[in-house]
């Protein structure tokens, strides 16, 4: 064999190996970017007073799946949990829940199918069955608890009742004489005087010139009578001496 052709086989064969290797690669990618049981889980919850069977889908490629929850009795389906659901998962996880008033202890098979295409790539149940917790879902307790009355007596007296009891029929009843008292409580009428008030005497003292200034008054009047008689008198002693 010649060089070139030694060569030409060479080249052929890593060209072989290196095909193998790729699709042997994208064959290993293609399964692990599909979708697999494995990114399916459920749990048994509450949701206040009801119970809930919930199925979580972490699937990165977005296949959509169908899931169906059957109760289980013995190992056998004893009913299916409401509708079967489609749920689209990703990354994050998408969660589909189904209403369910499930008993304390009770166990639920949870099975997925997700077809791509013509491909199906899961068709099994989620592994192990859901098993429900012990103690039943509750409501929330949001009554007010009601105050107890008090047994304290009443601060506020009761008050008589207005009305007295009438006597027994046959029975005389005598009305309360009245009362001496009353009549001579009340004062007679005083007479009418006739005596000026004290205001009626102060004015007619103030009229009548009576007042602590009167005296004062007189005394000066009656200097001036006397001054002016001597002034008359001695004038005319003057008249009746140049005469003379």
């Amino acid at each position: 064999m010649s060089l070139s052709r030694r060569t030409a086989a060479r080249s052929v064969r890593m060209l072989g190996v290196t095909a193998a290797s790729a699709a042997l690669a994208l064959s290993a990618a293609g399964t692990a970017l599909a979708c697999d049981i494995s990114e399916f889980s459920a749990a048994a919850a509450c949701d206040g007073a009801k119970g809930v069977i919930t199925v979580t889908d972490k699937d990165p490629t977005g296949v959509p799946a169908v899931v169906t929850v059957f109760l289980e009795n013995n190992g056998a389906d004893l009913r299916q949990v409401g509708k079967e659901q489609t749920v689209t998962g990703s990354k994050k996880g998408v969660t589909v829940s189904f209403a369910e008033d499930w008993e304390p202890n009770a166990e639920y098979r949870v099975h997925v199918v997700a077809v791509k295409g013509k491909k199906t790539l899961v068709d099994a149940d989620i592994a192990p069955n859901v098993t429900t917790p012990s103690k039943a879902c509750q409501a929330d307790d949001t009554t007010t608890p009601t105050t107890s009355p008090s047994s304290s007596p009443s601060s506020t007296p009761s008050t008589p009742s207005s009305q007295t009891a009438s006597p027994p029929a046959g029975t005389a009843t005598s009305s309360p004489a009245p009362s001496d008292s009353a009549g001579d409580s009340a004062a007679p009428p005083a007479p009418a005087s006739n005596a000026p008030s004290p205001a009626a005497q102060e004015s007619n003292l103030a009229e009548t010139g009576a007042n602590s200034n009167t005296g004062l008054i007189v005394g000066i009047a009656a200097a001036l009578v006397v001054v002016g008689g001597g002034a008359v008198f001695f004038g005319m002693r003057r008249r009746g001496a140049s005469h003379r």
